[in-house]
């Protein structure tokens, strides 16, 4: 593949190009049409967000999921061009950005929204599903966006959607691995954007709460309590469309869930309480 940058290598290809006073003072343009490249869009939400994006009009798109038959299916409701891969394995996030390069001849759009979880007492929680939740919650989002960045500093304009979690903002009991990968993408989205001023290339962390899709479904335990209630997939791609359309840094879905993450950075011993006592 003949794409500049190369992505490959010791760091310095990801760190962006010092800036004239003039360009330091630009920041992202706002998204209204372009390349995407979305992950976990075999379902949930990455379904949601390219259903949402196609239905703009103005894009044209590159899906990644690790189940072929459902990517297919949202690929061909969407317009768009299916890559599978399982982004856990080593170099698939090299290869994917080279695959959609290929396909779309820039990106313009990076939403990372592959995530898996898991629920239960972190003593009991197998070696596998550490190694799993991080993976794909963590290490596979980190490992894209270090290939596909380089390509958004040296055309001086991109966005990098990551879709988070209220458990990495409080920390959730019975999903201690799955909270911390999700908190340390939160603190991931923010250094980026330290690192990026100037360079046209904007990060947005979209925050979602309980979502209705089968995420609970797959992680092995029912999401079983009364409240907060699970709030429909189209909303939280809304939010993301927003976010892009928008510049946004941080997202929060739905919006009320930003008073906890507040209560516990304001309060965090009271918040403690709270949370020990009710959940």
């Amino acid at each position: 593949m003949s794409h500049a940058p190369s992505p490959a290598g010791p760091s310095n290809a990801a760190r962006p190009v010092p800036a004239s006073a003039a360009q330091a003072a630009v920041g992202p343009r706002p998204a209204r049409g372009g390349t995407a490249l979305v992950t976990g869009a075999s379902s949930g939400i990455g379904a949601a967000v390219a259903r949402r994006l196609a239905a703009e009009g103005s894009w044209r798109l590159a899906l990644n999921g690790r189940d072929v038959t459902r990517l297919e299916q949202v690929a061909a409701q969407s317009a768009a061009i299916a890559l599978p891969a399982d982004l856990t394995r080593p170099g698939a996030g090299r290869r994917l950005t080279g695959l959609a390069l290929d396909h779309l001849g820039r990106l313009d759009l990076l939403v990372a929204g592959a995530g898996v979880g898991w629920a239960g007492e972190f003593a009991g929680m197998p070696a596998t599903r550490i190694d799993e939740v991080v993976g794909v919650d963590l290490l596979a989002t980190v490992h894209l966006v270090r290939t596909v960045l380089p390509h958004m500093v040296a055309a001086g304009n991109g966005r990098i959607v990551l879709v988070g979690s209220l458990a990495g903002s409080v920390g959730v009991r019975g999903e201690a691995v799955y909270s911390a990968a999700k908190a340390a993408l939160a603190t991931f989205a923010d250094c980026l954007r330290y690192e990026l001023r100037g360079t046209g290339v904007g990060v947005s962390h979209v925050v979602p709460g309980v979502v209705d899709t089968p995420f609970f479904d797959r992680r092995g335990t029912p999401y079983a309590r009364s409240w907060p209630r699970p709030v429909p997939v189209e909303r939280v791609a809304d939010a993301v469309c927003a976010a892009v359309l928008h510049g946004r840094d941080e997202v929060y879905v739905p919006g009320w869930l930003r008073l906890p993450a507040r209560v516990r950075g304001a309060a965090p011993g009271l918040y403690r309480r709270l949370a020990a006592r009710f959940g």
